[in-house]
């Protein structure tokens, strides 16, 4: 029985005890050292520019924002408040008033409204 040790049973078997393959992917593995540049950037300011004591410049945007999501906000709320009950519950319990009032064993209410 002759040993398979051909060119490429070397290099896939290489390849596979450094983990550089990635199954079925035709791109190589990304390393983590694999930057050209140091990314870390060290603390030297103020939390958004803005020093101790200083009023932050209002931007054209900020107001549009607040308006358009706080307006949008109360116009949900104010739309799941007033939303029609359509459960299953509430229409078997109508259901079964209405089929009991027809039978007689349920008598019906004084004022209807």
């Amino acid at each position: 029985m002759r040993l398979l040790t051909s060119t490429a049973t070397r290099a896939v078997t290489t390849a596979r005890a450094t983990g550089a393959t990635r199954g079925f992917a035709s791109t190589p593995t990304k390393r983590s050292g694999d930057s050209h540049a140091d990314h870390y950037d060290p603390p030297g300011g103020w939390l958004f520019g803005v020093k101790p004591g200083e009023k932050a410049k209002v931007e054209g945007w900020e107001n549009i924002w607040m308006y358009g999501f706080f307006g949008s906000l109360a116009v949900g709320v104010v739309g799941y408040a007033f939303k029609p009950d359509t459960s299953i519950q509430t229409w078997a319990l109508e259901e079964a008033r209405r089929r009991l009032e027809v039978e007689g064993i349920l008598k019906e209410p004084e004022d209807k409204s």
